[in-house]
């Protein structure tokens, strides 16, 4: 690809702090960060992939093996990308395979780990979504309060609103 792409920000916060919380609380769930969104989502995707995978076909030994590594891989990879708190969740429902799994204990690691990323994909939109209601409140209060003045104002009695004289505010 030749088309570069913008750089994914550095830390992206994984879950919302609300009003509500008490401060400890607040504490804890801003400590809750990604260091590299990108990645996190690449490997999700390859994990997801694998899962349907596993699913359509049945593996011999080597096969489970590899895939097994492959688990742990991405599971490490996971790893360095989160917070502390959110690696050590992570590392508790998603424990390291030691031997050769069957079939079944792949596709449930798997199936785990897909449902644990979905979930904090799912706490990064409400985080989002959170950060953006909370800024759209501060901006109509700050409306309300006289402090901000309306993008468009409408044109005074007999003042035509497309009259260079009168756009800016200092003319």
């Amino acid at each position: 690809m030749s088309e570069e792409q913008p750089k994914p920000p550095d830390v992206m916060q994984a879950l919302p702090i609300t009003q509500d919380a008490p401060a400890a609380d607040q504490l804890e769930k801003s400590e809750e960060s990604i260091t590299q969104p990108a990645k996190l989502l690449r490997i999700a995707s390859m994990v997801r992939e694998l899962l349907e995978q596993t699913r359509q076909t049945t593996l011999d030994e080597p096969g489970r093996k590899r895939l097994a590594d492959i688990y742990g891989r991405a599971v490490g990879e996971l790893s360095e990308v989160l917070s502390p708190d959110l690696r050590e969740e992570l590392e508790q429902l998603a424990p390291p395979i030691e031997e050769v799994p069957t079939e079944a204990e792949l596709r449930v690691a798997q199936a785990q780990l897909v449902g644990w990323l979905e979930g904090l994909f799912h706490g990064i939109q409400a985080a989002m979504f959170a950060q953006q209601a909370a800024a759209q409140a501060q901006f109509a209060e700050l409306q309300r309060r006289g402090m901000l003045a309306p993008q468009n104002p409408a044109p005074v009695d007999g003042q035509d609103a497309q009259d260079p004289r009168q756009s800016g505010q200092y003319l």
